[in-house]
């Protein structure tokens, strides 16, 4: 394929020489003319492991070539790949000076050029750029976005040093885009390589670089407040997180990682506050861990605000316990919201098979004396009373069979805290607690499912 790619640093370096070994011909575009001419000389336009070679080898091939005109750049190539920088301001949001400029250029061409044309995104943006970069090029040109264009997310996932390594063994190749076309366009361009490729909505392309970084920069930072907490008791660090990482099951793997409601149970909550307490006896800092639990809040109070909206209806809870298939109710965070909406004048009903108030003993019974005593009063036994009763449902747990209850539910508003999956009929209201719009935040403009 007949490549461009617009930018020559770091990541437009590095796709330039390997898009190139993997027999495209591709031509870099720069407003640097140092640049240019070391593509041209065939040299690299950065310091990286195994990139040198691989220019000087596809210059040779003839595979690659490098100019500052950007129109005949266009006119040249099927797809375009833009990899220019997108510094922090001082304010820390993104300065797109240097892509909408590029954005202007493919306005300028394209209303010249026939055929069906690709831009993929390599940069790092806010979800939401590549519909401003299509819209502007929309207005320039008088062409149709996925009809003689599209413009695609294709975040790098490249580090520095091993750069050349990461681009022939990624963890996955993500592709934004809502064109089929575009898309099967944008996957030949990683046919060579072993990863899956994953095809998504664009605005969630664009932001996997963010999340994926903010992970990494709280992985180091949790890393280091528990090795300060280590040191500080003469325990091996190290060693510490060299356990921790042998578990894949739970903690190296996507076990947790499910947006939704707030944690809960007895080991959680109580194992957070120890650590919180050791650090703090230590007279230790750790910003990271002893903020944990205010997330947790955060996410109580989502619920609550979503539900004040409805304070004058009936609103029926499906699971009370911290998750499904169990009993227990010590801290469960439906108990916490069930309590909370009590205090506030709500009317609520409570449906989990799971419960019997009357069978309840031993750390259950007190737990329930203690917090909800009246927890029997709002109990019922069928899930059918309950729908039939409620005006607004809350899915607390995740249990198989509020799938068909949910399934035969109509005309109630359903806050689902845990994503259960049901057929929703239409008639429904659904709020998702983080998957769709906040009805606290935004009550005209709930997402229904």
């Amino acid at each position: 394929m007949n490549i461009s790619i617009f930018g020559l640093g770091y990541v437009g370096c590095v796709s330039l020489g390997c898009l190139a070994q993997n027999g495209h011909q591709v031509v870099g575009v720069d407003v640097n003319k140092t640049k240019v001419d070391q593509i041209n000389d065939g040299r690299a336009t950065i310091v990286e492991k195994d990139i040198d070679a691989i220019i000087a080898t596809q210059h040779l091939l003839g595979r690659i070539r490098a100019t500052t005109n950007f129109r005949e750049a266009i006119l040249a190539t099927d797809l375009s790949i833009i990899a220019v920088g997108t510094p922090s301001t001082a304010q820390g949001h993104l300065n797109l000076t240097y892509i909408l400029s590029v954005a202007e250029h493919f306005g300028e061409v394209l209303r010249e050029k026939d055929g069906f044309h690709v831009i993929a995104l390599r940069s790092t943006v806010m979800p939401g750029t590549c519909e401003k970069i299509a819209a502007m090029i929309e207005d320039r040109t008088g062409k149709t976005r996925d009809v003689d264009f599209a413009v695609v997310s294709n975040p790098e996932f490249l580090r520095e040093g091993t750069a050349v390594h990461d681009y022939y063994h990624p963890p996955l190749t993500l592709i934004g885009t809502e064109s089929e076309r575009a898309a099967s366009i944008v996957r030949t361009l990683y046919d060579e390589l072993p990863a899956e490729v994953v095809i998504a909505e664009t605005k969630t392309a664009e932001i996997m670089k963010y999340v994926n970084n903010t992970y990494h920069a709280l992985k180091i930072s949790f890393a280091n407040e528990v090795g300060n907490i280590c040191s500080s008791l003469g325990i091996d660090s190290h060693e510490v997180m060299d356990i921790f990482c042998k578990d894949k099951q739970l903690n190296i793997s996507k076990y947790y990682f499910k947006p939704g409601f707030a944690y809960g149970g007895s080991c959680l909550p109580k194992d957070l506050k120890g650590l919180q307490t050791l650090a703090h006896d230590l007279y230790l800092q750790v910003p990271v861990i002893s903020s944990i639990h205010r997330t947790n809040e955060i996410q109580m109070q989502r619920a609550i605000a979503v539900l004040m909206r409805h304070s004058h209806r009936n609103i029926g809870f499906l699971g009370i316990g911290f998750k499904a298939g169990t009993d227990d109710l010590r801290n469960s965070p439906a108990v916490e919201l069930a309590e909370t909406l009590l205090g506030k004048g709500f009317t609520l009903k409570i449906y989990d098979r799971n419960v019997h108030t009357s069978k309840l003993t031993g750390t259950n019974k007190e737990y329930i004396d203690q917090h909800i005593p009246h927890l029997s009063r709002l109990m019922v036994q069928d899930a059918e009373e309950l729908v039939e009763w409620s005006d607004v449902l809350v899915v607390c747990t995740k249990e198989a069979e509020f799938v068909q209850v949910l399934g035969e539910a109509s005309n109630k508003i359903i806050l689902d805290l845990v994503r259960i999956q049901a057929e929703i009929d239409p008639a429904n209201q659904y709020i998702g607690i983080n998957w769709s719009q906040d009805a606290a935040e935004s009550p005209a403009q709930l997402t229904f499912r």
